[in-house]
């Protein structure tokens, strides 16, 4: 029997049985990974110890030592760099009162309390005997004093043991729905942090240089800090129909201040979001302020088939003049009002096509815009249509337009089959260049009102 000092005397208090075994169940899985042998197996055997059992190399006393293994450090996907995490974890078995031994072809490995050489002081030791069974094939770890939900709560800190699907995978790593109240971090597949108010987890397969400085020994209770960048990497080449049906919702939530904190936080995300959105969906991004101000956009959207999404103004000014993934600009109000008009089609009708009735009612145009003190300066022209906007929904028709980017009102055909359907609808239009308002605004029907109550008067007397 060889004793080997772990040099441990202190060590970390809030560490319990759990964060022990999720060391051992580590190191095994990074065995698996270094030497691409299969995923290692935890078992409980009929009497009650539990095991955890690899098929790598096998363990040495030289991996007892507190030392960064270049080996490890070389490889991306691996969970530990040093060994403290195993040495913490004996000196927590040691401490909680359970006992652990640690197998393989190389040696017996257990944990014995003695004095160093030529001192009083005590302190942990490895106990190396000769192997029990020098055929052993990797590190059995066998733990005794342990309970199976301490075993099952370990176990629930590796994504490999949860059989979860990422909803999207990325370079710098995997997004996840989150499977409990609160988002979870992992690092490599090891649970790393949790937030309370995240809509998804997300596993870092790609480390940055804060997250590399945050990972402590205890690998838990890193901040916030140390991972948000990575984080929003992930979520931000994250466009599976999940992920995007999840940012709809929490968009739409932004403006009531109940969105998760991916959406709340960070600028980077909401406009992704809208990016998506737009790429994927007939939407119209408009602030809460337009929203009140602007009932006539709601309706011509709501008429379109477009779905509202209310933006806070510092989204707004971001979407203003941007693109989506598919290079198409954002839909703000002034996009929408450009899209608006140039969706609509028109048949153009000569006058000299019209029948007499229509021709007729088509002679009155200038008395009609008499009545609002002539043509406004606004209008360059005036033309007849046979068809309007296609695909339109809802019972309202459209039988005129006014575009102000050409200074034309378009009258419907069908409008002329009476003159009181004329000259309702050529008055509608021509308010809207006179006094450069929009539909369904309470400027708009106070100019209607106050022509209502002329032609009224001048009718009465």
């Amino acid at each position: 029997m060889k004793h080997f000092d772990l040099n441990i005397d202190k060590f970390l208090e809030d560490w319990d049985l759990v964060h022990a075994i999720r060391e051992l169940i580590a190191n095994a899985l990074d065995e698996a990974h270094l030497t691409g042998t299969h995923m290692p197996t935890i078992f409980k055997t009929k009497d009650g110890v539990w095991c955890i059992q690899d098929s790598g190399r096998g363990i040495q006393h030289k991996h007892l030592i507190q030392n960064e293994s270049p080996e490890k450090h070389a490889a991306p996907s691996i969970i530990g760099r040093f060994g403290v995490g195993l040495k913490d974890a004996l000196a927590t078995f040691e401490r909680r009162g359970a006992q652990v031994s640690l197998l393989s072809k190389h040696g017996d490995i257990s944990l014995l309390r003695r004095r160093k050489e030529g001192f009083n002081d005590e302190t942990l030791h490895a106990a190396i005997a000769p192997p029990s069974d020098p055929a052993r094939v990797g590190t059995l770890c066998r733990l005794m004093g342990i309970a199976d939900k301490e075993v099952e709560a370990a176990k629930s800190m590796f994504l490999v043991f949860r059989k979860e699907q990422p909803l999207a995978t990325t370079q710098f790593g995997d997004l996840y729905a989150k499977s409990g109240e609160c988002g979870q971090i992992f690092y490599n597949g090891l649970l790393i942090g949790e937030e309370q108010n995240f809509r998804f987890s997300y596993n870092i397969t790609s480390a940055t240089s804060e997250l590399r400085k945050g990972m402590n020994r205890e690998r838990k209770g890193l901040g916030r800090g140390a991972y948000a960048s990575r984080v929003q990497d992930i979520l931000l080449r994250s466009d599976s129909k999940p992920v995007r049906s999840a940012l709809a919702a929490e968009l739409e939530n932004l403006s009531r201040g109940l969105a998760c904190d991916e959406m709340m936080q960070w600028l980077s995300v909401q406009l992704h979001a809208v990016k998506i959105l737009n790429a994927h969906g007939n939407v119209v991004f408009l602030t809460s302020q337009m929203c009140q101000e602007r009932p006539d956009l709601i309706d011509a959207a709501t008429t379109s088939g477009s779905q509202i999404i209310q933006v806070p103004e510092r989204l707004a000014d971001k979407i203003s003049g941007a693109c989506d993934y598919e290079n198409r600009p954002l839909v703000d109000a002034a996009v929408f009002w450009q899209q608006r008009n140039d969706s609509f089609e028109y048949e153009w009708v000569s006058v000299k096509s019209l029948d007499p009735a229509e021709a007729a009612v088509w002679r009155y145009r200038g008395r009609i815009l008499a009545l609002i003190g002539g043509r406004p300066p606004l209008v360059r022209q005036i033309r007849i249509a046979e068809s309007l906007r296609p695909g339109q929904t809802g019972d309202f028709v459209t039988k005129g337009v006014w575009d102000p980017h050409r200074g034309l009102i378009v009258i419907k055909r069908s409008a002329l089959a009476s003159l009181e359907d004329f000259a309702g609808t050529l008055l509608h239009e021509a308010l809207h260049a006179k006094f450069e308002v929009g539909d369904v605004s309470r400027e708009f029907e106070s100019r209607l009102t106050d022509l209502a109550g002329t032609l009224a008067a001048q009718v009465v007397r």
